[in-house]
């Protein structure tokens, strides 16, 4: 089983490849800054060593793992949304940064892109 550390690397390259170029750009730029915020990405991590635990192949469980996280972002947008929070990760929250309208678009936007990953 992969350590901690290649897993993470191994969850980037996979994340970093995927696109958030889409249109309209007021709702995938608050998505990209939030999924680079970059937290310790403890879920998806737990995600690719269960399935490795269990004799399965890291490469087919990405897609689950970047669900997982996507599902996450989601959350945390919504979160602050509701806590009126102003910072997260040491950076203005997407709520305060573009509003909470935008902010409940891309964090919808977010939990479909889960689904579809899932």
């Amino acid at each position: 089983m992969g350590s901690y550390e290649e897993l993470l690397t191994f969850f980037e390259q996979n994340l970093e490849a995927q696109t958030f170029g889409h249109q309209p750009d007021e709702l995938y730029a608050p998505i990209r800054y939030t999924v680079n915020l970059r937290g310790k990405r403890i879920r998806p991590i737990l995600t690719l060593m269960a399935c490795e635990l269990f004799g399965g192949d890291k490469e087919e469980a990405v897609s689950q793992a970047l669900a997982i996280e996507f599902f996450h972002n989601f959350t945390l947008i919504h979160d602050d949304i509701m806590d009126n929070a102003p910072i997260r990760r040491g950076l203005e929250t997407v709520f305060k940064k573009w509003g909470s309208n935008i902010a409940i678009l891309s964090g919808d936007t977010l939990f479909a892109m889960a689904y579809q990953y899932a």
